[in-house]
């Protein structure tokens, strides 16, 4: 009996579809091999520059104490502000600083490039929020652990690199190290990928913030403002 013609291109479609299946699988396996080679590659290459710049800065600091001078380190670029007040007493010039630094809600924290607008910005809004300036590991720690991306408007996890490629890759941020180096370094597409990340969300303190002491400026015993590499110690409170 003959096949009816009708089958026979339904296999053939289907045969078709399978073909094209296999493939894609195969091309994403190859790409995904590929990409994780990349990945490390690029992980190795930044940790090569991180070690190079603390011994270029520890070998500076030896240098001028041998010659009788002081080493001054380069201005910070980078701030993370932490959200550490509610809304009620807010001004509205503060509060409008505090949309744009997408500070909307108790305990959100957000990277910063320091310039001369944004430190009279910070100034602005010192007794809502506290600001320091966060080290490598820091960046990394909030990244892997409250990282989450901005994709079609949508608050995602970034559970693997395939979320930074999607959100960034044609920024050439690739990677979460990509993404790490980007932030930490304040690299040419700082913008984008501090706009790809989501405000993180921190919790309350281990411990707690005193009462008393809140509403001070860290200078004075206090909890607000500007308390430079002590953020970091927050942080690792909050995380």
């Amino acid at each position: 009996m003959k096949t009816p013609e009708s089958v026979l291109k339904k296999e053939a479609t289907q045969a078709k579809v399978a073909a094209d299946k296999a493939a894609a699988e195969k091309a994403a396996e190859e790409k995904a091999v590929a990409d994780t080679e990349k990945f490390k590659e690029n992980s190795e290459k930044y940790d090569k520059e991180y070690e190079a710049e603390v011994r270029g800065a520890i070998e500076n600091r030896r240098k001028a104490k041998a010659s009788g001078g002081f080493y001054v380190p380069p201005e910070p670029k980078l701030a993370l502000v932490i959200r550490i007040r509610g809304t009620i007493g807010v001004s509205p010039k503060a509060k409008k600083v505090m949309q744009l630094f997408r500070l909307r809600q108790l305990h959100n924290a957000t990277f910063v490039k320091l310039n001369e607008a944004t430190i009279r910005m910070l100034r602005l809004i010192e007794p809502y929020v506290t600001y320091g300036y966060p080290t490598r590991a820091t960046v990394q720690k909030l990244i892997y652990k409250r990282g989450f991306g901005k994709l079609n408007k949508q608050r995602i996890p970034i559970a693997d690199n395939t979320i930074v490629e999607k959100g960034l890759g044609e920024h050439g941020i690739c990677c979460t190290a990509d993404l790490v180096h980007e932030i930490y370094t304040v690299g040419p597409n700082f913008k984008q990928a501090n706009n790809f990340l989501w405000p993180f969300k921190l919790s309350s303190p281990k411990g707690g913030f005193s009462r008393k002491t809140k509403l001070l400026h860290y200078l004075e015993g206090g909890e607000a403002g500007a308390r430079a590499e002590e953020i970091n110690k927050l942080v690792k409170r909050m995380l």
